[in-house]
């Protein structure tokens, strides 16, 4: 995988280049969720990639980004991101983020709106993590640091992922290969991640900065940021349009693939013909 050094980090991606007999095709990025890496968006980047450059990228500490020192706050994050979007040359692109990648699509997009052409938000919040589940993450974080993810899997995957998915038997090579890449990230730093997300920063005052279309998509079983997080966002920006995926929790790319992935291109399409 190919890496960009960035503020002095080596942020790891994926590029599947303009489609063929499109150079000039819009681009996509896609910021993953807490514990996973751009290999969460495999189901709609396979299908977008026949209109669009899709670009995925692996935060600090997760994927095949390596742990650095510090820098997992959302505002460094943005950082790294904006500056791979200027390495690749890509701006404006569409923006896609899911939780974590939220946090980061809603910066981007109210700082530098320059850089976006559209913003879609999936199972994120632009508020700080509720007391209770901060407590509960920092828990879980300290314990994965120096166990491994073994005696907390089953309550790190009610929070990833809904009870209908999780039910479902067809999901485990899905789960299975989530703990494998998971199980190669270093521990320290997923421990710094987590601290990272629960100790974000509210965004919702920047919320009106952003003109972009936006679409703001929540599964109706997400625990980890419910479905009246994503209320509040579309209500505070303006035109958004909201939709509540039925069966999927806080993983939605992976759980309704489909359905997401039909979601998102049709937004991404309507966008295109309005410029």
């Amino acid at each position: 995988m190919p890496t960009a050094e960035v503020n002095g980090a080596a942020i790891a991606y994926t590029d599947t280049g303009a489609p063929p007999g499109r150079p000039d095709a819009p681009a996509v990025v896609f910021g993953h969720g807490l514990l996973f890496s751009g290999w969460m968006f495999h189901p709609q980047v396979e299908a977008l990639r026949e209109r669009y450059r899709c670009v995925t990228v692996d935060w600090r500490g997760q994927g095949d980004t390596p742990a650095t020192a510090s820098g997992y706050d959302m505002d460094t994050l943005t950082a790294d991101a904006v500056a791979l979007i200027g390495h690749l040359n890509l701006g404006p692109v569409h923006w896609v983020g899911l939780s974590m990648g939220g946090f980061v699509g809603q910066r981007i997009a109210a700082r530098h709106g320059e850089l976006v052409r559209s913003l879609t938000l999936l199972d994120t919040s632009a508020d700080g993590e509720p007391s209770d589940k901060a407590a509960e993450y920092r828990l879980l974080a300290r314990v994965y640091r120096f166990t491994g993810v073994g005696p907390v899997l089953g309550r790190v995957k009610a929070a990833m992922f809904g009870p209908g998915f999780l039910a479902d038997p067809a999901s485990g090579p899905v789960i299975d290969e989530w703990v494998r890449r998971l199980r190669r990230c270093e521990r320290a730093g997923i421990r710094k991640a987590v601290l990272g997300v629960i100790e974000r920063t509210p965004v919702q005052a920047e919320l009106s900065r952003i003109t972009v279309p936006t679409l703001v998509a929540v599964g109706a079983d997400d625990l980890a940021t419910p479905p009246a997080e994503a209320e509040r966002i579309a209500a505070a920006v303006e035109g958004a349009r909201l939709e509540v995926v039925p069966g999927s929790g806080h993983s939605s790319t992976l759980e309704q693939p489909v359905a997401l992935t039909a979601l998102i291109g049709d937004f991404l399409a309507s966008v295109d013909v309005r410029r």
